[in-house]
Formats: structure tokens, C-alpha cells, sequence
């Protein structure tokens, strides 16, 4: 019988430490990592995940989830979805009551979520909309978050989103992709991840954590990882998947992860800012890189306590 871990990118505290307990006491790795999931949708003071997300160029909050499971590589994902609080949940719901597709985008997405019986929710709060603006003056705190620095594509991109802010006409008025990964029991391995994407984002604009391969992938008989920060790099890289690949060819958990990063790099990005990732492996070592001092991730083994880990600095 394998030993339960779960471990998460900052921020997962606020539903890590249920989810472990459930894995402790025999639940599947699925279940956990939902539970997780949603617990972080739920918390009003995330701005980068579920209700009270930051909201789209058009003043619009657009959320994007992801499973998926290690056994079988099998996939449940949704973007741009709007109207719903769990998107985690919903892409779930993709995994296993549309097994035909992968990935469900849009007014689709809000379609399925309501054939499914889930209810529907304002999910733009007055504290980030006042943020909405508050964030787009200049800062040097990146426009990704993560308490990291700002990089001069932070600069750019900032440009760019009052352009886009502009055109759209938007209402008047700690943060980051929340990553987790757990190995239950069983051996099951399962990636999620869970985000509102980008501020003031094109609408639309679906970044890595819906796309498999890119922000997130499983495969329990190697690993699990999954990004957060600058999506567009993890999908011009597959990120995720260039992680497990490395742990499939020897390579340490952390050197997995630095490696990826340093790849990423290398490409030309002028609107660049932090990108991070993690992993765990099936005989529960893990690892996590990141481009900024201080970054860390969280880790619950069995049934003992939570620790922050420090990221591997690249």
C-alpha cells in the first residue's frame, strides 16, 4: 500500500490540508484533489481562482479547471466558463459524464455545467473589481502575482491591458494558478489546477491549466506536474509534459522542474513574467522550480502536518 501525499503550489493551504486528511483516511486521489480545489474557489481573498477571480477586459470573470488522472491519462477540463463557482468541479463532471471529449470551452461549458445541475453564482465581488483597477497602475509587483517582482513584460502587458480596458468599456470599479497534485493509497496519481487566468485578459483567452500537457499532466507510472505564472510559455513549451517526460528518463523531481524552466528561458517573450512548476513522482518524492527568491509550494505526507518546501531557484 502506498503512502498518501498531496502537494500544492502557494496558496493550496486553504484546502490541502482537507484534502490530505481525506487521502489519510482512504480516499482516492480524485476526491482529494477536488476537495482541494474547490476550498480554494470558495476563498473570497484568492483573486486568481474561482469566485471574486480578477475579471476579463470586457469586466467578465472567466474560469478555467482541469483533472487528470494518472491510470489512464484521462482528462476532464473546462475554460472561459462563466456563471459557475466550481469550475473544478464541472471539469470533473467532463471527465466522467462526457468521457467523448477532453475539454469544454465557453457558453459550452456554461451549457454542460448547467445540464449538470450545477448552480449558477455572480462571481465577481466588489473587491476585485476595485482591484481591477488598482492593479493596473504601475507597480513593482508582477501582474502575475505571487508576491514575485515585476519583469519588464509585467510593464508591457500592464500597457496592453489598459488598451484592452479602454476598448471594452469594463464596470467601474496573493494570486496565481492554484496547482495540486496527489498520490492516494492506492497509486493513483491525479493533477488539477484550477485559475481565473490572467487579469484583464482578451476575452476568451484560454492560457496552460486547461490544455493538457501544457499547465498540467499525469502519468502514474512516472509523475504528475503542473505550472502556474505565464501560461503562454508553458503552452509554447508543454510544460507539463516536458516534466514528466524527465522524470520518465531518471531525472530528479527538482532537476525536472528546473529544466523546464531554464527551456522556457530561452524563448522569446515580450510580455515574459514568473512561471513556476512542480511535481510528484509514484513513489512520492517531489520537486518545484520558480525564477524568484522565496518561492515555496505545499507539502502533506500520510497524516502528519503541512510544510512549505522551498522552490528550487532557477
Amino acid at each position: 500500500m502506498t503512502r498518501p501525499v498531496i502537494v500544492g503550489s502557494e496558496r493550496s493551504e486553504v484546502g490541502l490540508g482537507a484534502a490530505a486528511a481525506m487521502l489519510a483516511a482512504g480516499a482516492g486521489a480524485l476526491d482529494a484533489v477536488e476537495e482541494a480545489l474547490r476550498r480554494c474557489e470558495d476563498n473570497l481573498e484568492d483573486h486568481y481562482v474561482g469566485t471574486g477571480g480578477l475579471h476579463n477586459a470586457r469586466g467578465e470573470v472567466e474560469l478555467d479547471a482541469a483533472l487528470m488522472v494518472g491510470s489512464t491519462r484521462a482528462v476532464g477540463a473546462v475554460a472561459a466558463l462563466r456563471g459557475y463557482p466550481h469550475p473544478i468541479s464541472v471539469a470533473r463532471r467532463v471527465l466522467e459524464a462526457l468521457p467523448q471529449h477532453c475539454l469544454v470551452v465557453g457558453e459550452g461549458a456554461a451549457l454542460f455545467a448547467d445540464e449538470q445541475g450545477f448552480e449558477p453564482a455572480e462571481l465577481l465581488t466588489e473587491a476585485a473589481r476595485r482591484l481591477f483597477v488598482a492593479a493596473l497602475a504601475p507597480s513593482p509587483a508582477s501582474v502575475e502575482g505571487e508576491d514575485t517582482a515585476a519583469l519588464e513584460g509585467d510593464a508591457l502587458y500592464r500597457a496592453r491591458a489598459m488598451d484592452l480596458v479602454a476598448r471594452f468599456r469594463p464596470h467601474d470599479g496573493p494570486w496565481g494558478t492554484i496547482n495540486v497534485l496527489a498520490l492516494d493509497e492506492s497509486g493513483e496519481l491525479v493533477s488539477g489546477v484550477s485559475t481565473s487566468g490572467y487579469p484583464w485578459k482578451y476575452p476568451g483567452r484560454v492560457g496552460d491549466s486547461a490544455v493538457p500537457g501544457a499547465g498540467f499532466y499525469c502519468d502514474a507510472r512516472v509523475g504528475a506536474a503542473a505550472c502556474t505564472g505565464r501560461g503562454e510559455l508553458a503552452l509554447r513549451l508543454g510544460g507539463a509534459r516536458l516534466v514528466v517526460e524527465r522524470l520518465a528518463r531518471g531525472e530528479a523531481p527538482e532537476a525536472a522542474c528546473r529544466a523546464m524552466l531554464e527551456e522556457a528561458a530561452r524563448l522569446a517573450d515580450d510580455f515574459r513574467a514568473e512561471l513556476r512548476v512542480l511535481c510528484l513522482t509514484p513513489d512520492g518524492r517531489h520537486g518545484g522550480a520558480a525564477g524568484q527568491p522565496g518561492s515555496t509550494y505545499n507539502v502533506v505526507e500520510g497524516d502528519g502536518e503541512l510544510t512549505v518546501v522551498a522552490r528550487a531557484l532557477v
